[in-house]
């Protein structure tokens, strides 16, 4: 079975970093693109990056030069270094598995349930 879990978010001051994982049933290896996303309440699901199979990145404006996505191939997991957090980074983060190199969330198919991470002032 397909399965996408996250883990390493938390809470933490402005400034700070953390880093979040996805452990993947065999995506990395794939031709998945995988990305993250992630939904504040009442706001809709915000595509913050992407990694295509062939390691090509793609970032959206709020987060470039401050976020890293990657890709451990041996490990089948996908990482979200997050730096010089703010607290408009608060949400829920998700990651996802689909074919297309986007940040639009209509892309991907496969989801994990999210971790939450939470950025204080």
């Amino acid at each position: 079975q397909v399965q996408l879990v996250e883990s390493g978010g938390g809470s933490v001051q402005a400034g700070g970093s953390l880093r979040l994982s996805c452990a993947t049933s065999g995506y990395i290896n794939s031709a998945y693109s995988m990305a993250w996303f992630r939904q504040a309440p009442g706001k809709e699901r915000e595509g913050v990056a992407v990694i295509g199979y062939n390691g090509f990145t793609i970032y959206s404006d709020s987060v470039r030069g401050r976020f890293i996505i990657s890709k451990d191939i041996d490990k089948n997991v996908l990482y979200l270094q997050m730096n010089s957090l703010k607290p408009e980074d608060t949400a829920k983060y998700i990651c996802a598995a689909g074919r297309d190199q986007t940040l639009a969330s209509d892309a991907y198919d496969d989801w994990g349930q999210g971790t939450q991470v939470t950025v204080s002032s």
